[in-house]
């Protein structure tokens, strides 16, 4: 299996750190490292900047902070983007807009079980980017084919790249706007949204899945050709309970599932424990035992990481690391507990 499971450590990559060395050695101490993501280093290190670079139509603000798209200036770029469609530096993340990405790309990181990269969704960029009438992309029929197609291909590149480092490396693509996409108020039809999605990760290569934080159509989710699903399970824990059906037909399908756990937000990484976050945890698989999940199985293929990422601490980054080493020993405790040695 590419993605290793039996309980192994990783995170999302957003990190509040403003020093990258200190964020890449964070990121190092789990047991399947990535790339961090530092928007307080540096605008163009923005999950969303990154996606839209070399994205035809992007205004990007940087003394202010802004990130937007002119119909017009999509309009100019687009021949000149088509032209390049097959020259991977058109895709990759280049040096400006990632410091620790190139620093990672530079390490050894062949003895490690797996990599991991990732990307801002095209759901969610589309729903955050907007045009001069302040209508999200998203929308614009006009624009989002191009905006499915073309991140599709960021993907790919960068798992091109991971993969020269360590052979099972997969990419994350991060899409919190996914818990509004089957809303009644998205302006996003289900039925055309369910399409875009399904041909998205069709055009993506293996081992490709989703990271998100909040609480989307988890059957949609389930049943999507993908093969890791990264979720917040501390808030969203008794909700996934749920979906059994399709949790194990997710497993069946070699899926991996990678529970978000341990918080980082001061206030509730504080009120927590690592004893108080197992027995959350195996309780929350003991119900999902009970509605027909294999329990060898659900360990054989999971993860752990933290709940959320989290940018708005007072004590900047240490909540965080902290956060990391509690992964780290939750993972140790359980895998200890069932005797899982391998990865």
């Amino acid at each position: 299996m590419p993605i290793p499971g039996n309980l192994l450590t990783t995170a999302m990559a957003v990190m509040p750190h403003t020093d990258a060395d200190r964020a890449l050695e964070a990121a190092m101490s789990l047991d399947i490292p990535f790339w961090p993501q530092l928007p307080r280093l540096n605008y163009y290190e923005d999950m969303y900047v990154q996606a839209a670079e070399h994205f035809p139509g992007i205004v990007l603000d940087m003394e202010n902070r802004k990130l937007s798209f002119s119909g017009e200036k999509f309009a100019e770029e687009l021949g000149d983007v088509m032209a390049r469609f097959d020259d991977p530096e058109v895709f990759d993340v280049s040096p400006d807009y990632s410091v620790v990405y190139h620093k990672f790309l530079e390490m050894d990181l062949s003895d490690r079980p797996a990599i991991r990269g990732q990307l801002e969704g095209p759901v969610s960029f589309g729903f955050n980017v907007a045009d001069e009438n302040d209508r999200s992309i998203l929308f614009d029929d006009s624009v989002r084919p191009f905006m499915f197609e073309f991140m599709a291909r960021r993907v790919n590149v960068q798992l091109n790249r991971l993969k020269e480092k360590n052979p099972n490396a997969f990419m994350y693509v991060d899409e919190p706007g996914l818990q509004f996409l089957f809303s009644a108020m998205s302006g996003y039809g289900d039925v055309q949204a369910k399409q875009d999605m399904e041909m998205f990760f069709s055009l993506i290569d293996r081992p490709r899945g989703v990271h998100l934080c909040g609480n989307p159509d988890w059957d949609f989710l389930l049943n999507l050709d993908i093969d890791i699903l990264s979720l917040d399970v501390y808030t969203n824990g008794e909700v996934f309970s749920s979906y059994a059906k399709s949790v194990q037909r997710f497993l069946d399908r070699g899926g991996v599932l990678c529970w978000g756990l341990v918080p980082t937000n001061v206030e509730p990484f504080e009120k927590e424990s690592v004893d108080s976050l197992e027995n959350m945890l195996e309780n929350l698989w003991k119900s999902l035992y009970a509605k027909g999940v294999d329990r060898d199985q659900l360990l054989a293929q999971s993860l752990l990481s933290p709940a959320t990422c989290c940018l708005i601490n007072p004590d900047i980054e240490k909540t965080v690391e902290k956060g990391f080493a509690a992964v780290k020993h939750l993972s140790e405790k359980l895998r200890d507990k069932y005797g899982l040695t391998g990865t």
